[in-house]
């Protein structure tokens, strides 16, 4: 009995001094509040390079991690055909001025057509005149007025039918010059087509293609981006977007970097949500970048969205139902202020004398 009411006392005790380590009081501390995000560093600016022209790679000048300039000549192509898709677009530029303007032109003849059609109008005219004038001097029969006026009366129609015709030919002959002028402007491909250059200082990041390998225009020679300027792109979740603003600091840690902290400013946020993963792309840019940067480097990043200095301020898990601590009489209702991963800040209801203890 009496071994007994030790093991109890003992366990009494024991529950007394675990209930004692457990009660805390506030304290006052600095106090930062952040959203979360995973960020990773890529080029300020970086483009795919394209060749002008189809055709086989002559030569690559380049290599993967080459520093490059503006202008500078990248690689040079070998066209498939350009001089015969370039002469038959001349033939037909030539064919088209000739039917257009030529000495054998179809206006040509059209214009004789017209000028037979005068001469039988004229014809016409007089013949249809001279018998109206009889016909009113009840001068010889109905059927031969008829005849002259009908004879007259078809010369005209004719006549205007081929100035028509002729407006109408020579609208689509000059049409088809300028098509065929425009088929040959399109084959003549300059030489710098056939020259791939840089169109910024830059760094090869990545080479796609070879020497002796065929090229499209739609397909990429090599990524070229900035050497030295590097923006950090972060996916931040739909809940926290809200609470960004231009201009905030953020806190980046890479995994390339172990232990270093590199601070950031906040520089853009995308307005189109990545429906996939429920985040938004932002970007920052570096105020202390690392002495050596990588497009690809990954890492975290905490944007600061308040701080506070000399808050009141408890653990994350000694609070109750997000209003509420349990005192050693009761439960309390508090005001929060600041929150983070660890602690969040009381502005009312409890003070730096009350002992808090922690929620089962």
């Amino acid at each position: 009995m009496h071994y007994k009411i030790m093991v109890l006392l003992t366990i009494l005790f024991m529950i007394s001094c675990q209930e004692k380590s457990i009660r805390i009081k506030p304290d006052l501390r600095p106090m930062t509040e952040s959203v979360y995000a995973a960020a990773t560093v890529q080029p300020k600016e970086v483009y795919q390079v394209y060749s002008g022209a189809n055709g086989l790679i002559e030569t690559v000048f380049i290599e993967e991690g080459q520093v490059v300039k503006k202008g500078q000549k990248l690689a040079s192509i070998v066209h498939l055909n350009p001089q015969i898709n370039t002469e038959n677009a001349r033939l037909n530029v030539q064919l088209a001025q000739e039917n257009y303007e030529g000495s054998a032109a179809v206006l040509t003849g059209i214009m004789d057509e017209i000028e037979a059609a005068q001469l039988k109008l004229a014809t016409d005219s007089l013949n249809f005149v001279r018998q109206k004038r009889l016909w009113d001097k009840n001068i010889g029969s109905k059927q031969e007025y008829d005849n002259r006026k009908l004879a007259y009366d078809l010369a005209i129609n004719t006549l205007q039918s081929l100035h028509k015709k002729y407006q109408r030919t020579k609208t689509e002959l000059a049409t088809k010059v300028q098509l065929a002028k425009n088929q040959l402007k399109s084959t003549q491909v300059s030489k710098d087509d056939f020259i791939i250059r840089a169109k910024m200082d830059g760094i090869v990041y990545a080479l796609f293609k070879e020497s002796g390998e065929a090229i499209s225009m739609q397909e990429p020679l090599a990524t070229i981006g900035d050497k030295t300027d590097f923006v950090i792109e972060m996916e931040v979740d739909e809940m926290d977007i809200a609470r960004l603003e231009i201009g905030q600091k953020i806190l980046i840690h890479l995994d390339a970097y172990n232990g270093d902290i590199f601070e950031a400013t906040l520089q853009k946020i995308y307005p189109q949500k990545e429906i996939k993963t429920q985040t938004f792309k932002v970007e920052s840019v570096f105020t202390n970048p690392p002495k050596v940067l990588y497009p690809g480097l990954s890492g975290e990043a905490n944007i600061i969205i308040a701080e506070a200095q000399n808050v009141l301020t408890i653990p994350l898990d000694y609070l109750v139902d997000n209003h509420q601590v349990k005192t050693e009489t009761e439960l309390v209702t508090v005001e929060t202020g600041l929150k983070n991963m660890e602690r969040v800040e009381i502005i009312s209801g409890i003070d730096t004398s009350t002992f808090l203890l922690k929620p089962e």
